[in-house]
């Protein structure tokens, strides 16, 4: 990736540490931001948090490259304002990247989409993600920073997959005819901000998501096929569609299938985990060598 940076993570959770981890193992220097501080994040909870001369602005300022994962709330992005006020003066950042959803394309019964798509989000959550895309690329066009939005699909990966669902008797297997998700693992979110940053696209939009959308009911299959277990009887989604939350019903209300043919093509992603079936593979690995020490 050439030349050693220093990156700061707005929201440093599950896919913003994966990404960190790789840098610091390159030699970069690594910061965040959490609601909810760990591993010696800042604390940024409200907009003030990131008021000039704060202890995470400082940090932020001295940053190289902002990647963005605060989900917009109801009022909108939190720290775009902020951070803009911030960045309208002396400041070193020179690559923005923004995690977002493919969300973004709401339902379309079953057929696929790539970056060309028009967005129509079918939600609210999905509305505004479209305002914060705009807005954030806007930003850096007015600042002339190489800012990047990054939509991806449904994230899993160690400690949050298919596999812990059925560990801990939380899978179910709903079945809904032609109904199939996009998925990625996080290493494979990670590897993709990380081609990015080494080849800035300014304005880009890249879907980032694997080769093989399929029904969550297949996952799960696949999942107590590696653990030698029973799956779950298959459930007709017609008998849990009342009781679902309405975060679970807007999940179930969008059906398409995600192309990412972008990130190869721009960036020379090579997905480490190109469908489900290696990703989870890969993390039963894992866990079997986990226990076996612990055994041992």
């Amino acid at each position: 990736m050439g030349e050693r940076g220093n990156i700061f993570v707005l929201g440093h959770g599950y896919s913003g540490k994966t990404v960190t981890r790789r840098l610091l193992a390159r030699g970069w220097q690594a910061a965040g931001s959490s609601r909810t501080p760990s591993d010696g994040a800042f604390r940024v909870a409200a907009p003030q948090d990131l008021a000039p001369g704060t202890p995470a602005a400082q940090a932020l300022l001295q940053a190289t490259h902002l990647l963005h994962s605060i989900p917009p709330g109801p009022d909108g992005d939190s720290v775009l304002a902020p951070v803009a006020r911030l960045l309208d003066g002396k400041h070193r950042v020179q690559w923005i990247g923004y995690l977002s959803t493919t969300g973004v394309y709401g339902d379309r019964d079953g057929g696929w989409v790539d970056e060309t798509t028009p967005t129509q989000p079918n939600n609210a959550r999905g509305e505004r993600r479209v305002t914060a895309e705009r807005q954030w690329l806007a930003l850096g066009a007015r600042q002339g920073i190489a800012t990047q939005v990054f939509r991806l699909a449904g994230i899993y990966g160690p400690g949050r997959s298919a596999l812990d669902d059925v560990r801990e008797s939380t899978a179910r297997r709903v079945l809904k005819p032609g109904h199939d998700f996009s998925r990625i693992h996080v290493e494979d979110i990670a590897q993709t901000v990380l081609a990015s940053i080494a080849q800035p696209r300014a304005g880009a939009i890249y879907n980032v998501c694997d080769d093989e959308p399929a029904p969550s009911a297949d996952v799960t299959a696949y999942a107590c096929k590696l653990l030698g277990v029973e799956p779950p009887p298959l459930i007709p989604f017609a008998q849990i569609e009342a009781s679902l939350s309405p975060m679970a019903r807007e999940f179930w209300s969008a059906n398409r299938k995600v192309r990412n043919d972008k990130i190869k093509r721009e960036l020379g992603v090579a997905l480490q985990y190109p469908n489900y079936r290696v990703g989870l593979e890969a993390i039963f690995a894992t866990m079997s060598v986990n226990r076996s020490m612990s055994e041992g």
